[in-house]
């Protein structure tokens, strides 16, 4: 149903063109020309004109129901908050420890693991590539012995727990369901995620391991296990975050990240998995960004985009599987080390983008993230923004409540299109895989990242107290700093894990895990044997290194 009849559109079309003429005339503008954070022109006005082709049902429809541009749910914020998940991880696994009984008791809702670079790479650490790097970005985690001290006295079949690890997730996800049954709750209690994007590394993050074909095969193995063993737990979290991190505009990280989730989609599927068996455990991450019009109208076209492809292109018949489920992350790439007080600000902002699209679960970042890792106080204030915003704002006690913004919608539409197109260029080179081996994201994520740059340096972008309202005071704010004894704890358990363990039944796990991977058999099930073993992360990704090989990125520059 059209919201706009031709008569009344005339008239408007003929009212604003008289107050253009007279606007121009009367007052200058205080600059030229008006963008968004990615460079898209922003109009002085809109009107009804703007969105004269909007059909409510079609385009819009109601929260809960397709094609969810709405929402998600039918209640929404006002049936149940969206989780706070804040994302932690440091040193050693004692110390994440604590953090996360912090976390919980200041009235967190769920856990968010970030390992350090030796982890994310399949590195035990004391392995000569991890030296120097322990914990400084995440939780150090080497083996099940970690993994059980990290989540010693916490349920885990009672919290949801999200893991940022992809190459390696197969290792981690297995580390924790493990865990788990020593705690003594069953696989299919466990509620969370594993980020498991292997694509978006390739993209943008690096953090990539093998080639794509048997990186790829790891990812389809996780969803169809998780499918029939793990009926709560969302094997994927297809993620937009590091696209946008790595500079790329909201239009290219809403499509590279579905183009991606499309790609996951057909793997499952050739897999011979029936779509709604999986599909309704596909969840996604995105990144809110400053522009808190342009953030809002992402989120909206995301949901949109993606009902519309499960449902008329995939013939999901199951509602659940039509369904844009996400996380969001406050932008830590737009987070400064000058005046770090200003990022409490923008986080607050980009917290209201993410809440005012409609997102299920957030992060907030802290204001000293561009310093270093959170502090107690940094990350409690992040914490506190969401509490105040759910709380006290009003802002989810409405559903979508810029629905019908002239603007909003308008916007929702343009990107819309704009990623249509995109999908239509991937298609062109044969899919996402041929476009990351011709270097097509990575080229389109550099050209964005470099406008971006150069406006700032020549002013036309202004970031407050960087190029412009710039103090000269020296920062002064607590840093956190680690337990120096954390790295020889964790090098001393090491140690006495591979002495301790029955190196005979570890040894015959590893081969059996390896004579799998030859073969076309799903690899979660060794890769648990091996891991109740006590074999190390470096143990299990060694055999995949040595099956697999190691994936080394064409030069596309």
């Amino acid at each position: 149903m059209s919201l706009f009849a031709a008569d009344p559109l005339d008239q408007i079309r003929r009212e604003r063109a008289r107050w253009e003429e007279e606007t121009r005339r009367q007052r200058p503008e205080r600059q030229q020309a008006f963008i968004t954070t990615s460079s898209t022109p922003v109009r002085r006005l809109y009107t009804p004109l703007d969105v004269a082709d909007l059909d409510y049902g079609r385009d819009l429809g109601l929260p809960g129901e397709y094609p969810y541009t709405r929402g998600v749910h039918h209640t929404m914020y006002r049936g149940k908050l969206w989780t706070m998940r804040m994302f932690a991880g440091f040193g050693s696994a004692e110390e994440t420890n604590q953090r996360y009984k912090y976390l919980l008791a200041e009235g967190n809702m769920g856990l968010s693991v970030a390992f350090d670079m030796p982890t994310l790479y399949g590195y035990d650490s004391d392995a000569p590539e991890a030296l120097g790097e322990f914990g400084k970005c995440g939780v150090a985690i080497s083996s099940l012995a970690d993994m059980e001290i990290l989540f010693d006295g916490i349920p885990m079949g009672e919290v949801s727990t999200s893991m940022t690890i992809n190459s390696p997730a197969a290792i981690l996800w297995a580390m924790y369901i493990a865990a788990a049954e020593k705690q003594g709750y069953p696989r299919g209690q466990l509620r969370g995620t594993i980020q498991n994007d292997i694509l978006k590394e390739y993209i943008a993050q690096k953090e990539f391991l093998f080639p794509p074909a048997p990186s790829m095969r790891l990812v389809a193995d996780t969803i169809e296990f998780g499918s029939q063993e793990l009926p709560q737990w969302n094997t994927i979290s297809i993620s937009g975050y590091h696209i946008r991190e790595a500079g790329s505009t909201a239009v290219q990280e809403l499509a590279f990240t579905l183009a991606d989730g499309f790609a996951y989609v057909e793997a499952a599927l050739e897999r011979g998995l029936a779509i709604d068996d999986f599909a309704p455990r596909l969840s996604f991450f995105f990144n809110a960004h400053n522009d808190l019009f342009e953030e809002i109208a992402k989120f909206r076209a995301a949901r949109r985009i993606w009902a519309k492809a499960m449902r008329e292109h995939y013939g999901a018949q199951d509602p659940r599987s039509w369904l844009l489920r996400t996380h969001a992350q406050t932008a830590g790439v737009s987070l400064t080390a000058q005046q770090p007080d200003n990022n409490i600000v923008r986080v607050a902002i980009q917290a209201l983008a993410a809440v005012l699209g409609g997102t299920q679960s957030l992060h907030t970042n802290s204001m000293d993230e561009a310093l270093a890792l959170p502090s107690e106080k940094a990350v409690t204030i992040a914490l506190r923004t969401q509490q105040i915003l759910a709380h006290e704002s009003g802002v989810a006690n409405t559903i979508d409540p810029l629905a019908g913004s002239y603007y909003v919608e308008q916007l929702t539409e343009q990107m819309e299109a704009e990623a249509n197109a995109y999908f239509r260029r991937i298609a062109a080179f044969g899919g996402v895989l041929p476009a990351i081996e011709a270097g097509f994201f990575q080229r389109e994520i550099a050209e964005a990242a470099y406008r971006y740059q150069m406006e700032i340096d020549t002013g036309a972008r202004t970031i407050v107290g960087v190029n412009d309202f710039v103090a000269a005071e020296p920062i002064a704010i607590p840093i956190l700093q680690m337990d120096p004894a954390g790295y020889d704890r964790q090098i001393a358990r090491l140690q006495r894990l591979r002495a301790g363990r029955d190196n005979v039944a570890v040894q015959k796990a590893l081969a059996a895990l390896a004579d799998c991977a030859r073969g076309p058999d799903n690899l979660m099930p060794p890769i648990l044997d091996a891991v109740k073993a006590y074999a190390t992360l470096g143990e299990i990704t060694d055999v995949f290194r040595h099956v697999f090989g190691i994936y080394h990125e064409p030069v596309h520059f």
